[in-house]
């Protein structure tokens, strides 16, 4: 069976008020939405988006809305904080290997940002499935990687 995001435990979970300029960045991707799931979109067919997230420690993933149904991949070990629609933060441990799988029903999204909280690169794969329930959004031209 496919795990999920709900399926995985907290490191910590608050409810704590973000700070203004995190805010503001919630509310500009609320007003325009971001498909921008990765930092890099790899690949783009017919079927599927492939995007690669690389943080080094300390760097962070802006807000970004998911749409269609997709799966991640940790690609290496480490740590991570979000900022979810809700209004919580999230921290979790990711396990090099682990994946977890998401699916949305029409008009259902989820926002939520990822910053790297550990001491090493955190890396991620994740692929989008193109026939979700939900069309998906478009991506900026700068997020797609140059051809060979």
């Amino acid at each position: 069976m496919a795990l999920t995001m709900m399926d995985k435990q907290a490191d910590t979970l608050q409810q704590i008020p973000w700070p203004q300029w995190l805010s503001q960045e919630f509310v500009r991707e609320r007003d325009q939405p971001n498909g921008c799931v990765g930092s890099e979109l790899l690949s783009e067919s017919d079927r599927v988006r492939v995007w690669t997230i690389r943080l080094r420690p300390g760097e962070r993933l802006g807000f970004h809305r998911h749409v269609l149904d997709y799966f991640w991949s940790a690609l290496t070990s480490g740590r991570g904080r979000q900022h979810l629609q809700d209004g919580s933060t999230v921290e979790h441990s990711y396990a090099a290997g682990e994946t977890r799988h998401e699916t949305y029903a029409p008009g259902d999204f989820k926002v939520h940002d990822l910053e790297n909280i550990g001491e090493s690169d955190l890396l991620f794969a994740t692929v989008e499935f193109l026939d979700s329930a939900n069309a998906p959004l478009p991506i900026a031209h700068a997020r797609r990687r140059a051809p060979p």
